[in-house]
Order: structure tokens, then sequence, then C-alpha cells
């Protein structure tokens, strides 16, 4: 061979390795972007929770709008896990089944701690301003972040935790106008941070057990199922009215359970796949944002500068977390 024709081959060695990256850049692009996408109607439709949960609590009280939401959610989601794997009649010798005692588990301390968190979220409303709650609410990322580091021994770069720290000055940004301090409110803002570390230790094991395999489905019948078992007692000895009386109470709660609890919580769980357990948590700091922009088109509430200000900083903090190297991302596939 000579040297024009060695020189050829290596033009179109280079050229066909060219065209490889370039592929494999586009298709990681399309795969972040989609990913992300996924991510974004996750939080849109966790964004409606506290709408619903306002109408609803003119007729029942928040304990017992969390347990219609979450009977209503396992309901759905058995017919979708019927539809998805039917039941074969015909055969009469059933499957041995070989129990997962870690994963199941891990599914009963994941409901508990989400199920705890909404209840305690609840009633810290009735001790503190909405302001104050969610501006410690906006702490769940540090909470998350910090198991990780301390329990699954992930580290994180400068970059993400300054993407972090931005983002949690933006999501406490929201409330920080009307938040009360004072000793009237210190029961309320310590169930309200406990709160925060519930809804934490939640999304940090669903991201474990995602990690590992455990389907979409499966974690929120968990989530859903054991959550309602846990809320009915306390339901029935708190309170008078269980069930809505009004259409309009039923069309609110179906409403969060459809929209809210199964479709956001269902995309916010396939997302924990494809990102870090503490992306997500900055990632859905951007919900009260979408809550306050919601509010303002349906009760006419006002927009304060800081909501300007916090729509700024959690932006540029998902953008540093984002761009670090301690984001997981993985394929689109469940």
């Amino acid at each position: 061979m000579n040297k024009k024709s060695l020189l050829n081959s290596d033009s179109e060695t280079y050229e066909t390795v060219k065209t490889i990256e370039q592929s494999s850049s586009w298709e990681k692009l399309i795969a972040d972007s989609l990913s992300l996408g996924i991510l974004t109607l996750a939080v849109i439709a966790l964004a409606f929770s506290p709408i619903f949960t306002k109408l609803s609590e003119i007729e029942i009280s928040p304990t017992a709008t969390i347990f219609n939401r979450l009977w209503i959610a396992t309901i759905i989601m058995s017919c979708w896990q019927l539809i998805k794997t039917p039941p074969e009649f015909t055969q009469f010798q059933f499957p041995k089944y070989t129990p997962d005692y870690k994963q199941q588990g891990l599914l009963i301390l994941a409901s508990i701690a989400a199920t705890a968190s909404a209840v305690f979220w609840a009633i810290s409303f009735t001790h503190t301003s909405v302001a104050s709650s969610t501006v410690l609410r906006s702490l769940t990322p540090l909470f998350i972040s910090f198991g990780a580091w301390l329990i699954l021994k992930q580290r994180f770069n400068r970059q993400f935790m300054l993407g972090m720290v931005l983002s949690i000055i933006g999501g406490t940004a929201i409330g920080w106008d009307d938040w009360q301090l004072g000793a009237d409110h210190l029961v309320g803002d310590g169930i309200a941070l406990l709160s925060a570390a519930l809804h934490g230790t939640n999304i940090l094991i669903v991201g474990y057990l995602r990690d590992r395999g455990c389907a979409t489905s499966k974690v929120l019948f968990w989530r859903c199922g054991f959550g309602a078992l846990i809320v009915l007692p306390i339901v029935l000895l708190t309170d008078t009215t269980l069930l809505p009386v009004s259409l309009e109470g039923w069309l609110t709660v179906i409403a969060l359970a459809v929209v809210c609890q199964t479709f956001g919580q269902g995309l916010l769980v396939f997302s924990l796949k494809q990102f870090s357990s503490s992306f997500v948590g900055i990632f859905a700091l951007l919900k009260p944002i979408i809550t306050a922009l919601l509010a303002w088109v349906i009760f006419t509430e006002n927009l304060s500068l800081a909501s300007g200000l916090a729509v700024i900083l959690i932006l540029v903090g998902i953008y540093l977390a984002k761009s670090s190297d301690s984001t997981k991302v993985s394929p689109l596939k469940e």
C-alpha cells in the first residue's frame, strides 16, 4: 500500500470516528433534554398540589385530603398493574415467589417517611405561617445531600454545592417577606423542618431503590397503599368528615390523586433513575414558583419581587448542579 492510500485510509477513519462522536453527542443531548422535560412535567404537576389541597380543605381537613388522595391513587395504580400485567386465569399453578425483604422494608420506610412528611407539613400550617413553612421546606435538598454523603458515601464537587446553595437561597426567598419569627411559631417551624427532613429521606430511599431496578409502578403502589393505611386511623380519630360531600369536592381529590399523586409523583420517581436524588431535590425547588404563578392566575394572589429573584437564583443553581460531574444522567428506560 502506497503513502497516498494510507493517507486516504486515515482520513476515512478520522471522518468515521468524527461522525460517530457527533452522533453520540446528539443522542446524549436528546436524552438529556427528554429527561429534563419529564422532570419538568413532574414538577409542574406537583405544583398543582397546594392549589387542589386548598380547594379540598373547603370541605374536609388536610389529613382527610391526604387520605383520599392516597386511596384513590392506590386504586389507579392497581388498575394500571392489572392492565400492564394481566393475570393468567388459565394457569392453576402459581409461580414461585421469593420475597425481597430488604426492598420491601425500604419501600415501607419510604412510604412512612413520605406520608409523615405530608401530614407534618399540613399540621405546620396550623402553627406557623405558610411562608415560614415554605422557607423551611426549601431545605429538603440539604437533607438529601447530607444523607447521600453520610449513608451512600456520595461526593459532591464545589460547583454542585454552589448550585445547591443558590437554589436553597432562591427557595427561601419565596416566603422571606412574610417569614415570621418568634416563640409562638417555633413549634410550627420545627414541625415544618421535620417535614423537610422526612421528605428528603423519602426521595433518598426511592432514588436508592430506583438505582437497583425497582419499578416506578411498584414504588407508587407501596407509597399510596401503605400511606393510606397509615393516615386512615389518624383521620378516624381526629376528623368527623372522612369523604367529600359535594361533586366539586370529589373532583378536587380525584384531581389530586390523578394529576399530583399518580402523574406527578410517577414522573418524579421515574426521574430518579436518570438523575441523582440531590439534583431532583434541587430541581423540585421550582415547584413553589410554579404554584405561586398558578395562585396568581387562579386566586389572583400577588407576586412579590422576591419571587422573581427566587426564579433567577433557582435556575442558576439548577444549571450549575446539572453541568457539574455530580449529577447522574442515565438512559431513558424503566
